[in-house]
């Protein structure tokens, strides 16, 4: 069966490095806060051109810490979209934050720009898109209804980057995770730049937040054993950092290829009856997931499993619909566009490393199916 994600095939080609690296780590036993984490922090700055790179224990904890860090209370709300991973919303619910939704854009998957501005109140302490599937949301004008309702309010409006699907991607010119004041990463083994467990990062240009969180991430120590704030034990392990700095020396490539295998998918699914994922001109996309919509969806789901071809669904249930989130009294009228992709949402196997032979199966297979 061809993979959904090709870990394997990644695994093989850096092997020898990765291997490597991983004994180096045993033999000088620096397992917490080892150098190779300081290496990945200054490497992945580098990347990104973020002044400021904090490893921690991964992608939702980025989030929570990056909250913590504007000194998020309950009561405040958090703005983020209705239809993406729940991990977003959670950060934000869990110290008792109001979370307010907004629908998404059905070309880009991602918050609607245009629905944004009617959410913001008195009490709107931070927005949070979510750049989904791997393509950076409308991040200038996010920023600039930010500041204009931040200053009518008389406090700052914090925009949180969530980046968990989308390093490597840039925005006019500028790469996702440093496209406003904070932005967030994950590094689960499935993303684009992933470890062999758990681990995420933020990025700020901000010195004094950059302080905050670093000290928010080992239980809100600025000396050792001073603690300034409550905070998290949310510390990236040298293993994990080692791996991916060798990782992230292929980085580049990797992204190519995405690029590359994304746009052939798109190529070769011109004409068959379901929706691609459209790339805007003034960004690109890495494909954490290549998700089309079809029309009975569960169905062809079936089909392909039967012909070999894995699948996933991203994702079955937008967050206004989750049990955990009832509690805001939304229903699906309030988010057409949200509820209705969750029902035509299919993801199909994407890494770089699906050879041509395998990406044109895999079509052919499909729309086949589709042409039923």
């Amino acid at each position: 069966m061809i993979p959904f994600i090709d870990l394997k095939t990644q695994y093989q080609q850096y092997k020898a490095e990765i291997d490597a690296a991983v004994i180096k780590v045993m033999s000088d036993a620096e397992f917490i806060q080892g150098k190779e984490v300081q290496v990945l922090e200054q490497n992945l700055s580098a990347y990104t051109g973020a002044k400021h790179t904090i490893a921690c224990a991964n992608g939702t904890d980025a989030l929570m810490l990056a909250l913590m860090a504007i000194d998020i209370q309950p009561g405040d709300e958090v703005i983020t979209p209705s239809f993406t991973f729940i991990a977003t919303a959670e950060a934000a619910a869990i110290f008792g934050a109001k979370v307010v939704l907004v629908d998404i854009n059905e070309q880009s998957y991602n918050i609607d720009i245009n629905q944004l501005a009617d959410k913001i109140t008195p009490k709107t302490k931070a927005i949070l898109p979510v750049a989904l599937y791997g393509q950076a949301a409308d991040m200038d004008e996010i920023n600039a209804i930010a500041k204009h309702y931040g200053e009518k309010f008389g406090h700052k409006i914090c925009v949180i980057e969530d980046a968990a699907q989308s390093l490597g991607a840039e925005y006019k010119g500028k790469k996702s995770g440093h496209l406003s004041e904070m932005g967030c990463t994950s590094f689960f083994p499935s993303k684009p730049l992933g470890c062999y467990g758990d681990g995420g990062a933020i990025f700020t240009d901000d010195d004094a937040l950059a302080a905050k969180l670093r000290a928010l991430s080992s239980h809100g120590q600025t000396q050792r054993y001073r603690h300034e704030y409550i905070g998290l034990n949310s510390r990236l392990d040298t293993i994990q950092a080692a791996i991916l700095n060798v990782k992230l020396k292929y980085f580049e490539a990797e992204v190519k290829a995405r690029h590359t295998i994304g746009a052939r998918y798109t190529e070769l699914l011109q004409g068959a009856d379901c929706v691609t994922p459209m790339t805007f001109a003034d960004r690109t996309h890495v494909y954490a997931q290549y998700s089309v919509r079809v029309k009975d969806r569960d169905a062809v789901v079936a089909r392909l499993k039967e012909a070999g071809v894995p699948t996933a669904i991203h994702y079955p249930m937008p967050i206004h619909a989750q049990p955990c989130f009832k509690g805001l009294g939304y229903v699906d009228a309030d988010f057409p566009v949200s509820a209705r992709i969750c029902q035509e949402i299919l993801s199909l196997p994407m890494s770089p490393f699906l050879t041509e032979g395998d990406q044109g199966g895999i079509v052919n297979i499909l729309k086949k199916l589709l042409d039923r």
